[in-house]
């Protein structure tokens, strides 16, 4: 079994490095059940799923029948910026207790172990998340009542605003960052709740999937630091930083059980590891390569062309050598692709690099169609 650490100072609750994403289950009931009861067994505890993750929650509560409640600490989160069920949801007390009632009868459960709000990603969501009858004075209300034990958030906020929040937050026992080596920019926020003793759970450890794929770049980086592939140098790099407490990952076969498992078996990188690791990363920040930092002044595009979501693909795959990554990225753009492009480099004038952005759309149209 993985060792267990602290889930965060407040909490007085422990989880191993690596746990369970609810969001991506099989599709069939039987084949999902089987898969959460196995990767309870294989050592995962902390569950993080959602009202608004399909049938997550009632997949859940068939698999901890049996006895396996006992084995895990059990999250799950609304609000209603997210997902609306009624037309008089919104960020209330009310609201959250409707919720949280109706979380408990689809898995099956008498408690929750936690309940968090989902996706503050503004001082607004914030503001009216603690207000006076907001949601976290319903949920204090249910840990009251013994239906919640514990709270918390998750977040897409600015770094600044959540070091503000971290401050103030004295109901909050976990927040739910990103993190992953191709996304480092919320660990000043990660350092600031640890201090604050608040767990840093984190989603998206291997970058949703991204770097689960083949990429020679990152494998030499792998080999260079003692890892054996890109997904347990993604897995080993976030478990590795002392201000995580740990990774959330999404599953949908054993494999994947298996994957994060082993990653987190092998010792932690050392200080000259993520040395090595960071120096990789900050050479391909778009500042430190001179390509597209995304600032929009290229927009509009008079063919509609989303530039700087083509650019990100082009980096992807480039840069970071993921092209089928980048390949499936480009696919869902919405707007014009590269092939629309005319050649009249009206971009190019106000493009804040100095990039050849019509030479760029040959590459896209070559590479990632």
């Amino acid at each position: 079994m993985m060792e267990l650490r602290d889930l965060g100072a407040r909490s007085g609750m422990k989880v191993p490095p690596v746990n369970m994403g609810a969001m991506r289950f099989p599709r069939d009931v039987k084949d999902a059940v089987s898969l959460v009861r196995y990767a309870i067994d294989a050592g995962m505890r902390y569950i993080d799923t959602s009202r608004g993750y399909a049938e997550s929650e009632w997949i859940i509560g068939r698999a901890l029948r049996d006895g396996y409640r006992e084995k895990v600490i059990l999250s799950t989160k609304s609000s209603p910026w997210i997902i609306k069920l009624r037309p008089d949801d919104g960020p209330t007390a009310a609201t959250v207790r409707r919720r949280i009632e109706e979380s408990l009868l689809r898995l099956d459960v008498d408690y929750l172990d936690y309940y968090q709000v989902w996706n503050i990603n503004s001082r607004e969501h914030y503001e009216e998340a603690t207000a006076p009858g907001g949601m976290v004075e319903g949920i204090l209300q249910a840990i009251d009542d013994g239906l919640v034990r514990r709270t918390g958030f998750t977040t897409h906020d600015t770094v600044e605003n959540l070091k503000d929040y971290v401050r103030e937050a004295s109901w909050c026992d976990t927040i739910l960052f990103t993190y992953n080596l191709l996304n480092r920019q919320y660990e000043p926020a990660m350092q600031a709740a640890a201090e604050q003793g608040i767990g840093a759970l984190i989603m998206n450890p291997v970058g949703g999937g991204r770097l689960a794929e083949e990429s020679p770049v990152l494998l030499e980086l792998a080999h260079q630091v003692g890892a054996a592939d890109v997904p347990e140098l993604a897995i080993r790099f976030v478990t590795s930083n002392p201000w995580v407490t740990c990774a959330v990952s999404g599953i949908n076969r054993q494999a994947d059980v298996d994957h994060a498992v082993s990653a987190a078996a092998k010792p932690s990188f050392n200080a000259e590891q993520m040395r090595l690791i960071n120096e990789f990363l900050d050479a391909r920040t778009p500042q430190n390569t001179g390509f597209c930092t995304g600032c929009k002044y290229c927009l509009p595009c008079p063919q509609g062309i989303d530039i700087p979501a083509v650019m990100r693909c082009i980096d992807n795959a480039r840069n970071w050598g993921l092209l089928q990554a980048a390949r499936r990225q480009y696919q869902n753009i919405k707007s014009a692709k590269a092939d629309a492009c005319n050649q009249c480099r009206a971009c190019e004038k106000k493009c804040t690099q100095n990039l050849s952005i019509a030479e760029e759309m040959r590459w896209a149209e070559k590479h990632l169609t």
